[in-house]
């Protein structure tokens, strides 16, 4: 009985959502970085800026992504906390190839997006033709879906790292 309680409790918590509509901010975030990685030479879209912050995020999100921004990743720059793209998990990339995305049933009232694509294709290294997973955690605040963390797989060590883990680490200056 208690299972069908937190079933309907979390369909509830996205009473009136679309499946369609939770995905709304991963696929703004993944159009982003996907323009961002193209070989179109556009100016980089920050997916971390004032008006994101604001509609594409938590606010539990946003709030340790502002503590962490008070140390940016690169003294000159004064802006990000990362020194990398969170979303292909590096520096380096090629345009995104073979995006995939799919949600999942909304658990406890959070529903996972999961996001899909080779972010190395256009290289000549060993794992250039490997995909690069990455989990959109959504839930809904002020009646609309918003991102709640960003996990990544790290291939080598299976382990999955969430940015607001990383970014609560930043803020306490580690």
């Amino acid at each position: 009985m208690k299972t069908i309680a937190v079933v309907i409790a979390s369909l509830m918590a996205f009473s009136g959502i679309s499946h369609a509509d939770i995905t709304a901010p991963v696929k703004e975030i993944m159009e982003a970085t996907r323009s961002n990685w193209a070989d179109n030479n556009s100016d980089w879209t920050d997916i971390f800026d004032a008006g994101r912050l604001d509609h594409l995020y938590s606010r539990d999100f946003v709030a340790k992504y502002q503590a962490a921004a008070q140390f940016p990743a690169i003294d000159d720059d004064g802006i990000s906390p990362f020194d990398y793209d969170v979303i292909v998990n590096g520096q380096d990339a090629c345009p995104l190839e073979d995006l995939t995305m799919a949600a999942a049933p909304v658990v406890d009232g959070v529903a996972e997006v999961t996001v899909r694509f080779r972010k190395s294709a256009c290289s000549d290294a060993p794992d250039a033709k490997d995909y690069t997973t990455v989990r959109f955690e959504v839930v809904e605040e002020g009646g609309k879906p918003v991102i709640d963390d960003i996990v990544t797989e790290n291939i080598e060590t299976q382990a999955r790292d969430s940015l607001k883990t990383t970014m609560a680490l930043i803020a306490k200056g580690q």
